[in-house]
C-alpha cells in the first residue's frame, strides 16, 4: 500500500458498528490472547490491546504495518508481518479477520490453508469471529462513481474527492477500483478483488478446518441472516477440542 492510501484509508474506515461488535465479542473471553489476521494499520488491534487483551497483528503489507506502529499504544501490540502461517501452534484464545479481510483470500486451496493455519493457531476450545459480506445483498451494485461519491477530509487539511468504480463480477469474484482525486489533479487508485461466499460455502469450508459454527449474523446487531441492511455473513466459530 502507497503511504499515502494509508492515511486515506484510515480517514475512509473510521471507527464503526463492526468495531463495537468485535470488541464486544472479543471481550468474551476476558484477557484474552487474541490474533487479528490481516491487521491493516491497526485500528481494532490497537483498541483490543487497550481493553486488556494480549495482542498479536498480522498482515503483509509493509506500508499498512508501518502505519500501525506509529499510532499511541502501538507498543502493546506484537506485530508481525507475515500471513496465517507465521503465527505460532496453540498460542491464541481468539482469532479474528475484520473490514472483509476473509473476502482478499480468494482462490479456495488459499482459503482452505489459511482455517488450517487460524484452527493450528487457537488453542483447543478457542474461538474465531469474521465478517464477509453476504452475496444475497448484491451490496456491488452500489459501487458505481454515483452512488460510492464521497468527499475525505485527510488530518492536514487536504480535501481528497473519492469513487468506486465497479470493474467485474464473475465467478463469485467482484473487482473494482477506489478513485483517490486529490487538489492539483494527482489521481491515485486502489483495484481490488473480492471473493463472495454464500453460508453454506462459509459452513462446509469451517467443518471440514475443525471448526464448530456457534452462530452466523446477518448484520452488527446480531440480527438474522437476511434481515438486516448490513448485508453481512459475521461467524462465529469454535475450534474443536
Amino acid at each position: 500500500m502507497d503511504g499515502r492510501l494509508a492515511t486515506i484509508y484510515d480517514v475512509e474506515c473510521p471507527w464503526g458498528r463492526d468495531d463495537d461488535f468485535f470488541v464486544a465479542t472479543v471481550g468474551e473471553t476476558p484477557a484474552a490472547r487474541v490474533l487479528d489476521l490481516g491487521c491493516g494499520t491497526g485500528r481494532l488491534t490497537l483498541a483490543l490491546a487497550a481493553a486488556g487483551h494480549t495482542v498479536t497483528g498480522v498482515d503483509p503489507d509493509r506500508a499498512s504495518l508501518a502505519a500501525a506502529r506509529a499510532k499511541p499504544g502501538a507498543d502493546r501490540v506484537t506485530w508481525i508481518e507475515g500471513t496465517s502461517a507465521a503465527p505460532p501452534d496453540g498460542a491464541y484464545d481468539v482469532a479474528v479477520l475484520t473490514s472483509h479481510v476473509a473476502q482478499e483470500i480468494h482462490a479456495e486451496e488459499d482459503w482452505t490453508r489459511t482455517l488450517a493455519d487460524l484452527r493450528r493457531a487457537l488453542a483447543p476450545g478457542g474461538r474465531l469471529v469474521f465478517d464477509s459480506r453476504d452475496p444475497a445483498a448484491r451490496r456491488w451494485e452500489r459501487w458505481n462513481p454515483r452512488d460510492s461519491r464521497r468527499r475525505l477530509a485527510l488530518p492536514d487539511g487536504t480535501v481528497v474527492d473519492a469513487w468506486t468504480e465497479l470493474t467485474e463480477v464473475r465467478d463469485g469474484l467482484v473487482s473494482f477500483v477506489h478513485h483517490y482525486l486529490l487538489p492539483g489533479g494527482d489521481e491515485l487508485h486502489s483495484p481490488g478483488t473480492l471473493r463472495f461466499r454464500t453460508e453454506a460455502e462459509l459452513r462446509a469450508a469451517l467443518v471440514a478446518a475443525g471448526f464448530t459454527v456457534e452462530r452466523i449474523h446477518g448484520g452488527w446487531g446480531r440480527e438474522p441472516v437476511g434481515a438486516s441492511d448490513d448485508g453481512e455473513l459475521i461467524v462465529a466459530a469454535r475450534a474443536a477440542g
